[in-house]
């Protein structure tokens, strides 16, 4: 015992040898609201954790719960948060207006808005309420969808009801293998 209280005297022993940066060191998602996610690369359909502060993803990671990938990711899976955060990411649309020699920058607010007022009017322009023989139908033939893999099955049950109940669209598939 006296040989070990020589030793400490001898290399300056300090009581708590843990700094108080260490002691204040945290979890950077400590805090964070998290929401659980599909992975947008693949059919496999992988869940992931998104963390999210002050309305901005701050981390990625799997899902430890999940059957099907059990907190791994692919390394395409695992780089989702550099997809998100790059400097390269593209945050406007090119546009090229009917009969144009030139495309335009537009804002991703503008191109949603013109997605949805061409939706509406080609719904409108081919809705049929009856067929020839006065069957009640309420369908458009004008508009298509074709749904991704890494939908889920809630995601895929809301688009089957907006998009059939109502909008009226009969063709929709998906190629979800999930």
């Amino acid at each position: 015992m006296r040989l070990l209280q020589q030793l400490r005297q001898h290399v300056g022993f300090v009581p708590n040898p843990v700094s108080e940066t260490t002691r204040q060191a945290h979890a950077r998602v400590r805090g964070a609201d998290v929401s659980i996610s599909v992975c947008p690369y693949c059919a496999v359909g992988c869940s992931q954790l998104v963390y999210t502060k002050d309305g901005r993803i701050i981390d990625i990671e799997g899902n430890y719960e999940s059957p099907i990938n059990g907190g791994t990711l692919c390394p395409k899976g695992a780089a989702t948060w550099q997809l998100i955060h790059s400097p390269l990411r593209q945050l406007r649309v090119k546009y090229r207006a009917p009969y144009s020699d030139r495309w335009e920058e537009r804002s991703l607010e503008w191109a949603m808005e013109r997605i949805a007022q061409l939706v509406k009017q080609t719904r409108d322009a081919t809705f049929v309420h009856r067929d020839d023989q006065g069957m009640v139908v309420n369908r458009t033939l004008g508009i298509a969808h074709l749904g991704g893999a890494t939908l889920d099955n809630e995601e895929n049950y809301l688009i089957k009801k907006l998009f059939t109940g109502g909008l009226g669209i009969v063709a929709v598939e998906n190629q979800a293998r999930i």
